[in-house]
């Protein structure tokens, strides 16, 4: 069977189409069935013990202050603190328990006998246990009325008291009224997830978290779509192998080709100006990362650094708390790689086209100045807002939006996507000889199409504001978060793979497309609608079950033909003898290898619906994530500044040896962080989970126990090669700024020896 570009383009629009229609339902369906927030929580006497002004406050306070990179909430966001969810749904169990046994038995529950306490036990779950009766206000019984005020009084006194032992500053939040309002924000959200639906037999959030003292457990539908994933894994990978087998696409060969050496290729004064994103990238590359070993520390020594603070009397926990640490580690990490990307964006055109657009190296110098300007001030930005400089709205619109992932401030996130559309329109400056040449399907629509999508996705980020709906803003978050990466990173990732391959004549632009849009329709196909997994517990309905374990579970098929070409295209260019790009293809290997492991392998297992009810939110999540994000996506971006560099020096004064040794650091080092430290972490945590509940997993207790502790440590050597490895790399690109070619003043097509080819390409 042979598949023409535009009948795969065909099935590509709609496969786009699907996934907006079923996401678009999602949305509608995200603002009817959110859980409500009610006007009133009132006691069995009628007073009221909350409002739904004082929960929305609340969730204004857990954003402003940095609370979701502290700990998380329905299961979401950081993992050194508890999971507020978790905690005070636990919490009102313990202080219920108490109040009944006091009650009815004049004495403490801890000094109660076997079958008292199971009576007591069996009492509290009843009260917890009820629908919903759409009504807008809760009533509480006079036992959760009482265990309300105490989950308060415990998170005024942890929260703006501090608390060294849990690594709280002190006046982590600035005031009383605020911590309190932050309890009722996460008592909302506990009491939503022990209240059925009305009419419904599950809480809303399919009665996670798992709570035997309070009756939730996994549902049948979590065991049944779980069986069913497993299923669907092997029967698919099987359909999708004789699919792509079937599909007559060139392999990989080096025989018969002309590759350009590096000397061959002229550096127009554009692409000099994109080898400025590189030492910015790698600035903020290297800050992440020494904030990645802060980070480690901190479950260590809670409330210093190497003990600094007692030695020099440095207060490390209120100058630098986790959360502010944690939210410009997640940041910074996402600024470094998209910064390569973009600077990568604009590299390659001239050598595909030979075309330097007039005045393209000021507009490419406007792009780097203003994505500076919006680093520093979205970072800083972030420390303000966190410390309460910034009076009434605009602690979220210039401060610290705190939401993870999307933690600077509105403004700052409105210079991104202002960025994002002006890079959209210098690539297309770059790449119009071939825009128009080729048909819309072609390779360099591709790119386009992929930058667009980054775009596109990143506007669901301006959909709520702190008053929104808590589960409203996880569906928006979501979009952003994941579909950025199960989505339109993994269509760039096959397109720029592409595009470079082309640039070395290793492909002609035909095949490549062919293989891109092949790719880009099983990414399409799957990682859209499989963000849907993340709507499993946040109080999104359960028919999100079914469709997120489907999707999720076909997510795994496209990382796999990634690696499978990644393999395939290194074993052409190495058989071949004298290929002058190893180097940069070494990391797009490792990136293919990263993203089958880490988003692949351990992304399918964490997604199981079963796993994800007691994993949620476990270091296991930590192992993905970095394997993902920084095993995928980082070392592409590395990979492309390699092949960026590589090109810009002259052949007889390029030296790889001091990247190969970052090379080789990174992955060493990322290795030993994963499967030494992070992932034994995850499993004794799911352990807990399984046997003691969701809450002790992610409690104190645990993260203190010796053999997590001695695990802890484990990480340092790891960690200690990454940091290596980057300063590495800084000093390497310090010292390969004084061997750069000189740029041509007069850039033509006949300079570009790979152009010549690409545009003659029939």
């Amino acid at each position: 069977m042979e598949l023409t570009r535009k009948t795969i383009a065909k099935v590509i629009v709609a496969a786009f189409l699907l996934n907006l229609v079923v996401m678009g339902a999602g949305a509608w369906f995200a603002y009817q069935e959110a859980p409500p927030i009610p006007e009133e929580v009132v006691g069995p006497d009628g007073e009221a013990i909350a409002t739904g002004e004082t929960v929305q406050d609340g969730k204004a306070a857990f954003q402003q202050y940095g609370l979701m990179n502290h700990g998380s909430i329905l299961g979401n966001g950081a993992y050194y603190g508890e999971d507020y969810t978790a905690e005070t749904l636990e919490l009102k169990v313990e202080h219920m328990r108490e109040y009944y046994a006091q009650e009815e038995h004049g004495a403490g529950y801890d000094s109660l006998g076997s079958s008292e306490r199971a009576a007591v036990d069996q009492t509290v779950r009843d009260d917890l246990d009820s629908a919903h009766d759409g009504s807008d206000t809760v009533r509480y019984s006079a036992a959760e009325a009482y265990a309300h005020e105490q989950v308060r009084e415990t998170y005024v006194e942890r929260y703006h008291g501090g608390d060294r032992d849990r690594g709280v500053p002190v006046e982590m939040i600035d005031s009383t009224e605020e911590a309190e309002d932050f309890a009722d924000f996460a008592l909302w959200t506990a009491w939503f997830s022990h209240t059925d639906r009305p009419d419904g037999d599950n809480s809303f959030t399919n009665e996670w978290p798992y709570s035997p003292g309070a009756g939730n457990d996994a549902t049948g539908a979590a065991m049944t779509w779980s069986v069913i994933a497993m299923v669907l894994l092997v029967g698919a990978a099987g359909a999708a192998i004789l699919l792509y087998k079937s599909v007559k696409l060139p392999e990989p060969s080096a025989e018969g080709i002309s590759v350009p050496e590096p000397g061959d290729v002229s550096v127009f004064p554009s692409q000099r100006a994109a080898l400025r994103f590189i030492p910015i990238a790698a600035g903020l590359f290297l800050a992440q990362v020494l904030l990645g070993g802060l980070l480690a520390h901190f479950y260590i020594e809670r409330a210093g650094f190497f003990g600094i603070e007692e030695l020099f009397g440095i207060p490390v926990l209120q100058l630098l708390p986790f959360s502010i640490a944690k939210t410009w580690h997640i940041d910074l990490g996402i600024l470094w790689i998209a910064s390569t990307w973009l600077g990568a964006g604009l590299f390659l055109p001239p050598l595909l086209t030979g075309h330097e657009p007039k005045r393209q190296s000021t507009y490419v110098n406007v792009l780097l100045a203003a994505l500076v300007t919006v680093v520093v001030g979205g970072m800083g930005g972030i420390w303000l807002g966190a410390n309460g400089y910034f009076d009434g709205q605009l602690w979220w619109l210039l401060g610290n939006e705190g939401l993870e992932y999307l933690e600077v401030g509105k403004v700052w996130q409105g210079g991104l996507l202002v960025g994002f559309v002006l890079w959209a329109v210098l690539a297309i400056r770059g790449l119009k000889p071939l825009l128009d040449r080729e048909p819309v399907y072609g390779l360099a629509h591709m790119i386009l199409y992929a930058g667009g999508s980054i775009t596109l996705l990143f506007v669901a980020g301006f959909m709520f504001t702190p008053s929104t709906n808590m589960a409203v803003t996880e569906f928006w978050r979501w979009w952003v978060v994941h579909m950025w990466v199960e989505g339109a990173f993994e269509f760039f990732i096959v397109a720029i793979i592409g595009l470079t391959l082309v640039s070395m004549n290793l492909l002609t632009r035909r095949s490549a497309e062919k293989a891109v849009m092949l790719q880009a329709l099983l990414v399409m196909g799957t990682g859209v609608i499989g963000v849907s997994h993340h709507y499993w517990w946040i109080g999104m309905p359960d028919y999100w079950v079914p469709i997120g374990s489907v999707f999720s579970t076909l997510e795994l098929l496209p990382l796999i033909f990634i690696l499978y070409e990644a393999i395939g295209q290194y074993r052409a260019m190495t058989e071949s003898g004298g290929f002058p790009y190893t180097l940069p293809f070494m990391f797009i290997v490792a990136s293919g290898v990263w993203n089958f492991v880490g988003a692949g392998v351990l992304g399918f297992f964490i997604n199981l619906p079963l796993i994800n009810y007691y994993e949620h939110g476990t270091y296991l999540t930590v192992g993905h994530a970095h394997a993902a994000m920084f095993g995928a996506f980082g070392f592409l971006a590395l990979g492309m500044v390699a092949y960026m560099l590589q090109l810009s020096i002259d052949p007889e004064r390029w030296d790889g040896s001091w990247l190969r040794a970052s090379f080789w650091c990174w992955n060493v080092g990322l290795a030993l962080m994963v499967f030494v430290s992070v992932l034994p972490v995850g499993f004794l945590q799911l352990e807990v989970a399984f046997t003691e509940g969701y809450a002790a997993a992610r409690g104190l207790a645990f993260y203190e126990g010796s053999l997590v502790q001695t695990l802890f440590w484990a990480r340092l050597p790891g960690d200690t090669l990454i940091i290596l490895g980057t300063a590495i790399y800084v000093a390497d690109l310090i010292r390969k700024r004084f061997v750069l070619r000189s740029s041509a003043d007069d850039p033509s097509v006949d300079d570009m020896a790979v152009a010549e080819g690409i545009i003659d390409d029939d």
